[in-house]
């Protein structure tokens, strides 16, 4: 009886749980019709729902810049796919309605039917769950947090990869803060930090990065405004400055933060904006870029961490050409590449100046377009490509426009009349401007040449002049050259055809405004023609081979200041008719093959300037001409062929004589020169010693007087075989104390230079075919007692030194020097110098350049191993 009441129980179970799920099924077809009619109005309500939810999220995002939170995310995706699926079922619904029967109770095709039902109530259960959960959301965005980098758009470079190497090592260093970038308008600066900053965004870092661009308006609260949307403060413009300070500073100061600031025109108060300035123990950087060294001292005083963007060298900047020009055009002929060659050549290494060119020559697909472009750029580039002048000259004049004067302005714009890649004499220039009447408000010659000293310097940080090889020079670079005329061009005050081949004049109608004018470096051969030019008051026509200028030449340029006819050595007698140049106060003859100078000069009352340099064919200068210039400032006669003892004389009354420099030809003539009047003395700059034949010695100790002397050559003294240095020099050592440059030529019996230690500041020496000279310094001749008199500095403001032609030269100096200035060595033809005066700490910080012959250079006996090591990149084979 058990067994059989525990079988009938069993069977209960059984039966009970098929029933209900029997009418379970039943009910998701029974209740089909109903529960879809519940889906679609719990269906039309999520719709809502969400629609109102997105609409909260974009105002959020879109106006208030907050971030989605993640759960309201999250309940948009479900919803999004809920309503997905339920219109999907919906859309099905109708074919499974169709195969109900009895009232609604059955179907035809129970198992679909059955299942279709399940999916339906399941649907609906989860979309009144969603509903409800929608409820919660009492925000939908906050505040995002803030990525520690944005990337930023920039393009593939070409170039930069040393400058990127070397801010991204100095960023390493946990002394340095401040970096500077600095360099030409267009060179790629801003490209540069563009780099920076991406890599960052591509690296694991804890530093929080800010870019900001600075502006020439308002700079300050331009750049407080970008950083404080970077780091997460809402702009309020009607705080203040110092407001302002105070938000971000609170910011940063628990940040570690790395600013990269943008085209900064003057020194950035970075205390004033709020930005706590990096310190080792804050660890954060500031990365700024200017077109102004001296911002880059202002900012950061460490010239280590100042690095400046060169221009590209030939290879990479014709590599940068050809892209922007493209391989089908490069391809369309077969003279095109090297055509391509020297269109780079006239960009100079300008990346802004390749790149928009290049664009501009994509579309010129024969030799002949390039060849006129070629010979366009070489004498204007906005002449052949007019979107040049809109596109890339602006950019550029940014520069010129911040300048701080109209006097510093004309003084940059004058520097436009050298020919291409022309080495401007700083002093040349400058007495340009003086005779030119740009510095022309001042009581003496000496302050108006310091103003223009601090004119040059000036122009050199604002990347507006290079520097030439030495300190006493100065370049344009070409691009910056071509944005110069195009202003000139601008305003027709400025005529410049130099170095453009011209063999005659240009049509007279295009210098009759011009009021500076230059034909410098061309082949004209005479100037037959009257030209009317009634407000030129500059006139370069020098670096011709002129013969002829006829005496009426000059009869209609009454303003004209400045006349230049310098290295003309085919013209060998002079026009009266500059007689005619009432106003002339400057004139250069040197270099020029001029035989006598014309009485009628005497005329030229105003004249200050009168250069007669290295016109060695001069024998007549009339009596009393020379004297006749009562307001000569500047007199130039060193190397010329008229002796200078034969004009002393005429000299001895001069009032404003400032500047001389002369050739002396004997022991004799030099002792009486300077012992003659102690004012004489102190005018002359520039000596040279030639011919000193009847001399076995000289005694420095007559030059020690003039104390103005900057240039000191010897040349073809044969005889000369020492150079005292006598007891009393040695009580003020150190005498030359404004000597810079050093030459000496053809002194086949000198045996050493060791003189030189009493110029502390040297800057340049050339030594040339001095057959004898066996050292520079030698220690046997100084003795103990000059030695310790003696610069203890030695060569310490060294740029440059020069040893050609030595055969006997075996040492510069027996001990290495720093020669913390060196930059340039150049040696050639000295086989016996084995040793240089150099150790692993010479030349520190500087890039030294070491030119001579691979075989020489192999021969080089080094002080040991890492000095060897230390100066092989130096090197430059001859």
């Amino acid at each position: 009886m058990g067994n059989i009441f525990s079988i009938s129980l069993s069977l209960d179970t059984i039966i009970t749980r098929c029933w209900d799920c029997a009418t379970g099924q039943a009910s998701y077809i029974c209740n089909l019709e109903d529960n879809l009619h519940a889906l679609q109005t719990e269906l039309a309500e999520l719709k809502e729902l969400r629609s109102d939810l997105m609409s909260k999220v974009r105002i959020a995002e879109d106006e208030q810049q907050l971030k989605r939170l993640d759960q309201v995310e999250g309940w948009l995706q479900r919803a999004e796919t809920l309503i997905a699926d339920a219109d999907k079922l919906i859309v099905q619904s109708p074919q499974h309605v169709e195969k109900l029967c009895m009232g609604g109770c059955c179907s035809r095709h129970p198992r679909s039917t059955h299942k279709f039902g399940k999916q339906i109530a399941r649907i609906l259960q989860e979309v009144k769950h969603l509903k409800e959960l929608k409820r919660d959301f009492s925000d939908v965005a906050s505040k995002p947090p803030l990525p520690s980098a944005t990337q930023r758009p920039s393009e593939p470079t070409v170039g930069l990869e040393s400058n990127f190497n070397h801010v991204w090592s100095s960023l390493q260093k946990e002394q340095v803060g401040v970096i500077g970038i600095y360099g030409l308008g267009g060179v790629g600066k801003t490209t540069l930090l563009n780099q920076i900053n991406n890599k960052f965004h591509d690296m694991s870092h804890d530093y929080h990065v800010i870019w900001a661009v600075a502006s020439q308006d308002q700079p300050i609260e331009k750049v407080q405004d970008q950083i404080a949307k970077r780091i997460g403060l809402l702009a309020e413009d009607r705080k203040s400055i110092e407001e302002k300070a105070e938000a971000i500073f609170k910011v940063l100061c628990k940040k570690k933060f790395a600013l990269l600031l943008d085209d900064i025109w003057e020194w950035f108060d970075l205390t004033r904006a709020g930005v706590p300035l990096p310190t080792q123990q804050n660890g954060s950087k500031v990365i700024f870029t200017t077109r102004r060294l001296d911002v880059c001292c202002q900012m950061q005083p460490n010239m280590d961490n100042n690095i400046r963007v060169e221009c590209l060298p030939p290879g990479e900047a014709l590599k940068l050409f050809e892209e922007k020009v493209g391989a089908e055009t490069l391809q369309m002929h077969p003279d095109i590449c090297k055509l391509a060659e020297a269109v780079v050549e006239e960009c100079a290494g300008l990346p802004l100046a390749l790149i928009t060119i290049g664009r501009a020559m994509a579309s010129k697909k024969t030799p002949r377009e390039w060849e006129f472009a070629i010979e366009a750029l070489r004498q204007s580039t906005a002449s052949a490509f007019p979107r040049v002048g809109k596109e890339m000259y602006p950019k550029l004049k940014f520069s010129y426009d911040c300048l701080p004067d109209e006097k510093v302005k004309s003084c940059f714009l004058y520097c436009s009349l050298y020919p291409e890649d022309h080495i401007i004499e700083k002093d040349e220039l400058i007495h340009c401007w003086i005779g030119d009447g740009i510095l022309d408000k001042h009581t003496n010659l000496s302050s108006a040449r310091n103003e223009g000293h601090f004119i040059i310097g000036s122009l050199i940080e604002a990347c507006l002049l290079e520097k030439g090889a030495n300190n006493n020079g100065v370049k344009m670079h070409d691009v910056i050259r071509d944005m110069a005329l195009w202003i000139g061009g601008e305003c027709k005050k400025v005529f410049v055809k130099s170095g453009v081949r011209l063999k005659e004049l240009p049509e007279a109608d295009k210098w009759e405004e011009a009021i500076r004018m230059s034909l410098m470096d061309n082949k004209i051969e005479n100037l037959t023609e009257i030209l009317a030019c009634p407000y030129l008051q500059t006139l370069f026509l020098g670096r011709n081979p002129l013969k002829v200028i006829i005496n009426d030449f000059f009869n209609f340029m009454p303003m004209l200041r400045v006349l230049d006819l310098s290295h003309n050595p085919r013209l060998e007698e002079l026009s009266v008719g500059i007689a005619k140049l009432v106003s002339l106060e400057h004139l250069n003859l040197s270099f020029t093959g001029i035989r006598k100078l014309p009485v009628e000069l005497k005329a030229l009352a105003k004249l200050k300037y009168l250069n007669l340099e290295w016109i060695g064919s001069l024998s007549v200068i009339p009596q009393r001409l020379i004297s006749s210039f009562s307001k000569l400032q500047v007199l130039k006669m060193e190397g010329c062929g008229y002796g200078c003892s034969l004009v002393l004389e005429e000299m001895e009354h001069f009032k404003y004589l400032n500047v001389l420099t002369i050739t002396f030809r004997s022991d004799s003539e030099l002792e009486k020169t300077v012992g003659f009047n102690k004012f004489f003395s102190r005018a002359i700059e520039s000596v040279t010693l030639e011919d000193f034949r009847d001399s076995r010695s000289l005694n420095i100790l007559a030059l020690t007087n003039v104390q103005h002397l900057q240039r000191l050559s010897l040349s073809h003294c044969e005889d000369l075989e020492e150079v005292k240095i006598e007891s009393n020099i040695i009580k003020g050592a150190g005498c030359f104390h404004r000597l810079g440059f050093v030459f000496l030529f053809d002194c086949n019996q000198l045996r050493d230079v060791s003189w030189v230690v009493f110029a502390p500041h040297l800057e340049v020496l050339m030594i040339h075919d001095c057959k004898s000279l066996e050292e520079i310094i030698s220690e046997e001749k100084l003795g103990e007692v000059t030695k310790s008199k003696a610069n203890t500095n030695l060569f310490s403001k060294l740029e440059a030194f020069y040893l050609f032609s030595l055969p006997k030269m075996k040492t510069i100096y027996r001990h290495a020097l720093p020669f913390p200035q060196l930059e340039e060595i150049i040696i050639r033809k000295c086989p016996m110098l084995k040793k240089l005066p150099l150790n692993s700490n010479s030349a520190k910080g500087q890039r030294l350049v070491i030119e001579g012959e691979e075989g020489w250079w192999k021969d080089v006996e080094w002080e040991d191993e890492s000095t060897r090591i230390a100066f092989l990149p130096s090197f430059k084979p001859r």
